[in-house]
C-alpha cells in the first residue's frame, strides 16, 4: 500500500512535468530533500521551499533516500509541491530496519511549510519559514514496549536561511538555523514522549559552500531529545550535493548518528536522489 502511494505521487510528478516545471531560481538554491520530506539538507529542513518555482509558478519534486549505519538502515521516499514560492506541501514514508532484532519500523510524515519573510539571496535579512510535520508510526509495538506515550505527533519548526554570494574566499556560502518543537523519539520511529518527558525545543544547524554552480559541500548538526532515557544522540553529517541541472540532484553524506536504542557508534553513509518537475 505504501509503495503504491509513493509510486502514484511520483507518476503524478511525471505526468504534470511539462505543465508545471519551474526554473526561475538559481541552480541548487532549493537545497536537497530532507529525510522527513521537507526541502533543505539531508538531516534538517531549511527555510527554502522545494523546487524552482517563483512567485508566479508552481513545481513538484520526488525523492528517495537510503541510509545505512552499523546496526540500522533507513529507506525514505516521498514527494513535495511548491505553490508560488509561498507554500510547500510534502509527504514521506520511512522504513527503518533494526538489524539486531530483524525488525522493521514504518512511519508516514505529512508536512507543510510557509514562507513568512524574505528571499534566500536578495533580501537583506534571511529567508524565514514556519513548518509543521505530522508523524504517524505504523508499527507501534517497539515504541510502546520502550515506554513511549504516543504513536503519532506533531513537530513545529522555524527556519532561517541565507546565501551570501562570494562570502567564502569568493565562493557562495549558505547557512541555515532551525528551532524545532518536538516530542519525537528518534524522529518518531520510537514513538513520541514518555511518562517523564514530552515536548522540548531542539536546535538544528547547517552550513554549505557552493564550489561552483553544480557542486556544494557542507555539514549539518541536529539536536535530539532523550525522552526514553536511551542516550539518544544528536546527529551530524558531512555531505556533497551535485546539481547537474534543474531536473535532478544527487547527495552523498557521511553520517554520525551516535547511539540509537542504546546501541552506540552508529556511523555510515546515505545517498539521496531528487527529481524536479
Amino acid at each position: 500500500m505504501k509503495l503504491t502511494i509513493v509510486s502514484t505521487l511520483l507518476l503524478a510528478c511525471l505526468l504534470t512535468s511539462f505543465a508545471s516545471h519551474a526554473n526561475g531560481k538559481l541552480l541548487g538554491t532549493p537545497g536537497v530533500s530532507q529525510v522527513e520530506g521537507a526541502a533543505g539538507g539531508g538531516l534538517v529542513p531549511w527555510a527554502q521551499l522545494a523546487g524552482y518555482a517563483t512567485e508566479d509558478e508552481w513545481a513538484i519534486s520526488g525523492f528517495c533516500t537510503k541510509a545505512d549505519v552499523d546496526d540500522f538502515s533507513l529507506k525514505v521516499c516521498g514527494a513535495q509541491a511548491n505553490f508560488f514560492d509561498r507554500l510547500e506541501l510534502s509527504y514521506a514514508e520511512q522504513d527503518f530496519k533494526v538489524n539486531p532484532l530483524n525488525t522493521e519500523l514504518s512511519q508516514s510524515i505529512t508536512g507543510a511549510k510557509v514562507r513568512l519573510y524574505g528571499d534566500l539571496i536578495y533580501s537583506q535579512w534571511p529567508q524565514l519559514t514556519f513548518g509543521v510535520q505530522y508523524k504517524k508510526l505504523d508499527t507501534p509495538a517497539v515504541a510502546n514496549a520502550l515506554g513511549a506515550t504516543d504513536t503519532s505527533g506533531y513537530d513545529y519548526y522555524l527556519s532561517a536561511s541565507k546565501l551570501h554570494l562570494g562570502a567564502a574566499f569568493g565562493y557562495n556560502l549558505l547557512w541555515s538555523a532551525t528551532a524545532r518543537s518536538t516530542s519525537a523519539n528518534e524522529m518518531g520511529l520510537l514513538g513520541f514522549g514518555s511518562a517523564k518527558h514530552n515536548r522540548s525545543v531542539q536546535l538544528e544547524l547547517s552550513s554549505a559552500v557552493l564550489l561552483n554552480k553544480h557542486l556544494a559541500v557542507g555539514v549539518e548538526y541536529r539536536q535530539k531529545p532523550d525522552n526514553l532515557g536511551l542516550q539518544e544522540s544528536n546527529w551530524r553529517d558531512v555531505f556533497v550535493a551535485w546539481f547537474p541541472n534543474k531536473y535532478a540532484n544527487v547527495t552523498l553524506a557521511y553520517i554520525d548518528l551516535g547511539t540509537i536504542a542504546a546501541l552506540p557508534k552508529q556511523t555510515g553513509w546515505y545517498l539521496s536522489v531528487t527529481g524536479y518537475f
